[in-house]
């Protein structure tokens, strides 16, 4: 992949886009606005509506019409049956809304009681938990983590030679461990004990769990090394870990829709959102199964996982926290490698810090985001692989209201198209070891790629041979070869460079 997503993915445009017509017209009737039992006042509810009215890419063509739809429309182009908000202002839960139906095929509403899987977001509650273990002594961030396991160990190797793997390197996702993340297990599968997990045995589907680098010398995201940390809580507790993290964490911050089971209770199935794929068909059995816990498993709301926010908004600012003491907040909120803290990405702004974490399961897609200065927070949530998109424009929308410091949108001028040179880019290529292709269609230009959306993206002209796309800063240069053909092409996003080669043959569908 191209990194791993923090604020979202791209969001793609009209044209060569056609909506499922069906599902368009359904989901636009079903959608569904639940609010709690006692309605915020009017000034807020204006707010709400300006939010739910003002989505938008990030980046925009100058002087297009129509930069901004409401929720309902976005839905219906994204394919994302259902979304969740939690909103906090002035360090407050401020509103929450739910929007369409768990399940595409069953049309049950969504409400702001429905729950989703978090995906990774799972490891933020996880580290709350863990270094709530340090604090009681039970733990240690700085110990070797052989140490501290008995079961299982981590194998030694030449790169734990010259460095031990920590409880610290593996919050910070910065102890050489491999396995980025997990594919999950359909219903009626065999599932893998953890054990099983860690060393890559049947019926696991992931890779043994090992140290590829040496600990605490660069930044990779293991989805993996959460796994170790899932063992070494529940060894040194003597507790099964969804129990544990009852006590620990989801206990003391009221999240009473919130559990790591594995299994859902029967009344909590009844709510509990159906996952989507890219093409907005319902997975089957519902959703997926993750034995890795820590890094995937929870079940919560929007609403509850603001009240993560919040404690670590209070903590932060000196206040007992409910989990953390203020000095365990910071260590949890300090850059180690990466833009990573423990369990956070982490950035600072302005006066203070924003914190984050994306989730994705097979089927959903989720945010939470928040400032430590100035008691402001979001959490998103969707039932659809296409999530991330839908996400960013929510983020962009509840920015321009509430005036936060990032998420703005850029205008950028667009050449007018030359169907000519479109055609001449257009081709099969190699995209990061991945298939990709440029498509021509009449005066417009669009890529498509798997690494960002299941639906090509459209490029807008910069110059004759560079264009950028919407949504996220991302452009893309045409190299040409000496005979004018096209050859490779850059795509650029943040600081990033990747390069794309022609393919020598078409990509496999």
């Amino acid at each position: 992949m191209l990194g791993t997503y923090r604020k979202a993915l791209e969001t793609p445009s009209a044209g060569l886009l056609r909506l499922r017509s069906s599902g368009v017209s359904v989901l636009l009737m079903l959608v569904v606005i639940s609010a709690p039992a006692q309605e915020p006042a009017p000034a807020i509810q204006s707010r709400i509506a300006r939010v739910e009215q003002g989505l938008s890419s990030r980046v925009v063509v100058k002087g297009a019409p129509g930069q901004k739809a409401p929720i309902a429309s976005r839905m219906a182009f994204h394919d994302v049956p259902a979304v969740s908000i939690a909103l906090i202002n002035d360090g407050q839960l401020e509103w929450a809304r739910a929007y369409g139906v768990l399940d595409a095929a069953g049309q049950r509403a969504a409400t702001p009681a429905s729950l989703f899987q978090a995906g990774s977001i799972s490891k933020t509650i996880s580290v709350l938990g863990a270094l709530r273990m340090v604090e009681q002594g039970k733990l240690s961030l700085d110990a070797p983590a052989n140490v501290q396991l008995s079961s299982w160990k981590i194998p030694d190797n030449r790169f734990t030679q010259q460095r031990p793997v920590t409880l610290r390197g593996l919050l910070n996702h910065s102890a050489g461990m491999n396995v980025h993340g997990f594919y999950g297990y359909a219903q009626g599968q065999p599932v893998p004990s953890l054990l099983q997990v860690l060393d890559g045995l049947p019926p696991a589907n992931s890779e043994a769990v090992r140290v590829e680098a040496t600990p605490g010398t660069g930044w990779r995201y293991s989805g993996g090394g959460y796994s170790v940390v899932q063992l070494m809580m529940t060894e040194s507790a003597g507790r099964p870990f969804p129990e544990l993290m009852q006590a620990l964490v989801l206990g003391p911050l009221d999240m009473k829709d919130s559990t790591f089971a594995l299994t859902l209770p029967p009344t909590w199935q009844e709510r509990a959102a159906s996952a989507h794929d890219s093409n907005g068909t319902p997975l089957a059995g519902g959703w997926h199964v993750y034995p890795q816990s820590a890094a995937a498993a929870l079940w919560t709301t929007p609403t509850d996982l603001a009240n993560v926010i919040l404690d670590i908004q209070q903590a932060q600012s000196g206040k007992p926290g409910k989990v953390l003491s203020s000095a365990m907040t910071s260590t949890m909120l300090r850059r180690g490698q990466g833009e990573y803290g423990l369990g956070l990405y982490v950035e600072q702004i302005g006066d203070g810090t924003s914190f984050s974490h994306s989730g994705g399961t097979d089927g959903f897609r989720s945010q939470l985001y928040g400032y430590t200065h100035t008691g402001q927070g979001v959490v998103v949530m969707t039932n659809s692989d296409n999530g991330a998109s839908l996400i960013d424009e929510i983020l962009v929308s509840v920015a321009a209201e509430y005036g936060w410091p990032e998420f703005q949108i850029t205008e950028k001028v667009a050449l007018a198209p030359d169907p000519v040179a479109n055609a001449m880019f257009a081709g099969n290529y190699t995209l990061a070891g991945k298939p990709a292709q440029v498509i021509a269609e009449g005066d417009r230009l669009y890529l498509q790629s798997e690494l960002f959306a299941k639906r090509p993206m459209q490029l807008f002209s910069e110059s004759k041979t560079r264009f950028f796309m919407t949504a996220q800063d991302m452009t893309v240069e045409f190299q040409q070869t000496a005979g004018g053909t096209p050859g490779s092409f850059l795509l650029k996003r943040g600081s990033s460079t990747y390069v794309a080669t022609p393919a020598r043959e078409p990509p496999s569908r």
